[in-house]
């Protein structure tokens, strides 16, 4: 076996052999930066089809050799890493992972791992170790200080020091996790929030405009739902599918939200202000903790419940929020307030935002609590998607305005209309198991947005980088 201390200093004839099989977006991302890193012996393989192309891609790439498929990626590589999509990860281990090299060490980049711990079981050799992993983030985000598990299945202890220091170049923080808890943990950090997004999509997808560039979302709040739905939209719909259909855990959440987000617009349509206020104080109550009503922009104050259900920092005191104002949010916005709009204070038209009031109403229902995993494993658009619904929630000023315009302000009706119909068709799609209806749904709403992907791309991973900046300078005072 390959020293467990090895650096990309070290003497060729000392490194290991880095083997990536499948090499979409992910596996670009690490091939490049292990290259990048000084690595020198790094193979990868993609479909036969792709062989050309690929070697073409990287000729001139330092470190990187392109091989025909994984039989020979797997008899060469000490590390290999199938970066393949949860619905074909048995398919491509039950082909190449007989042919893995004696001692390697083998791992996963699926979002969902039970597939794949059944897959590397089922076929892979037991003279192999099983040690997998999964960066907790997309191919456009910077790679440092992102979650990235580690799942020491089957694998010694010099083992896992190797993977660490193979991975070290992508500076990411280690989370070691089991196979089980990876799932749970994702499921509690991604399946709401990616069903937020994707109905919010097809709802302005229905209503055939881009709200943004008409007045409507623009600024504060409005601006990370725009920038995130453009994100998640413009990468591929693999990524999501494998999460809500095979993670068993991701189907009841996106049904709750489904309901949730039905029972809560039926409350709207009967102009039941009261029943409307009890079911949302009381999501507000379980999910976040009392507190004191806040003007808007204030911090609030700490709350015992803050630090005993997980809402801490970890030191016994209470986590700061981690959206301290919607201002640093407004210089991302893709639209324009509307003409004669121009105060710096202003904000877009009331809206009853029902994708948050849904979204913390159905983590209530299914006694989740967020933030137990957000400093363990949150991707960085959960990690902003719930700093937003805590930003709104933890403000009685600023919830009971969402509430008022939920029942009496009209602007967004037609959206919200639009955005029950998303929700429930999305959890249906979800509740049928089939990818390729998946992919239908998600690529028909994806075609009409497509013209906007690259701009958003930009100023999606801008906003991202300028909230995380923000919330370590926080942490920091």
């Amino acid at each position: 076996m390959v020293r467990p201390d090895v650096t990309p200093d070290s003497p060729l004839e000392e490194q290991p052999c880095i083997g990536l099989i499948g090499m979409g977006a992910m596996g670009n991302l690490y091939a490049r930066c292990f290259s990048e890193a000084g690595w020198k012996k790094i193979y990868i393989c993609d479909l036969p089809s792709k062989y050309d192309d690929l070697k073409e891609k990287y000729k001139d790439v330092p470190g990187i050799h392109v091989l025909k498929d994984g039989h020979l990626v797997s008899r060469i590589s000490d590390y290999i890493v199938y970066s393949v999509e949860a619905e074909f990860i048995d398919r491509v281990v039950a082909e190449y992972g007989p042919s893995s090299k004696i001692g390697a060490i083998v791992a996963g980049q699926t979002s969902v791992k039970a597939p794949e711990k059944a897959a590397f079981e089922k076929y892979l050799p037991s003279d192999v170790h099983i040690l997998s992993c999964h960066s907790l983030h997309g191919p456009t985000v910077s790679t440092v200080g992102q979650a990235l598990v580690l799942i020491q299945h089957r694998a010694t202890d010099d083992a896992l020091t190797l993977v660490k220091h193979i991975l070290a170049p992508l500076r990411s923080r280690y989370v070691y996790l089991s196979y089980e808890d990876h799932d749970i943990v994702t499921a509690n950090t991604q399946a709401v929030t990616h069903a937020a997004f994707l109905t919010m999509g097809t709802a302005w997808h229905c209503s055939a405009s881009y709200p943004w560039e008409h007045g409507m979302y623009v600024g504060g709040i409005e601006t990370v739902k725009v920038n995130i739905m453009l994100r998640i939209y413009s990468n591929q719909w693999h990524v999501y599918a494998g999460l809500a259909i095979l993670n068993p855990s991701a189907r009841v959440q996106i049904d709750q939200f489904a309901r949730s987000t039905t029972e809560i617009f039926k409350l709207m349509l009967a102009g039941d202000a009261s029943g409307l206020r009890t079911r949302i104080y009381a999501a507000r109550q379980k999910v976040f903790g009392e507190c004191l009503p806040l003007s808007a922009g204030d911090a609030p104050p700490p709350h015992p419940a803050a630090v005993a259900n997980g809402n801490g920092n970890g030191n016994g005191k209470p986590r700061a929020p981690i959206l301290l104002s919607e201002d640093v949010l407004d210089r991302f916005s893709l639209g324009k307030k509307p003409a004669g709009n121009t105060s710096p204070t202003s904000r877009a038209p009331a809206n009853s935002h029902l994708s948050l009031l849904a979204m913390v109403d159905c983590w209530a229902h299914l006694g989740i609590n967020p933030f137990v995993h957000l400093d363990l494993a949150a991707t960085p658009i959960f990690r902003l998607w719930i700093g937003v619904a805590e930003y709104l929630f933890r403000s009685e000023a600023r919830l009971d305005a969402a509430l008022h315009a939920a029942l009496y302000d009209t602007t967004h009706r037609s959206h919200d209309l639009e955005f029950v119909v998303g929700a429930r068709g999305w959890s249906q799609c979800i509740s049928f198991g089939s990818f390729e209806l998946y992919k239908q749904r998600f690529m028909h709403t994806s075609s009409f947005f497509e013209p906007r992907f690259e701009e958003a791309t930009k100023v999606g991973a801008a906003m991202i980088q300028a909230l995380m900046d923000t919330e370590e300078n926080v942490k920091t005072k």
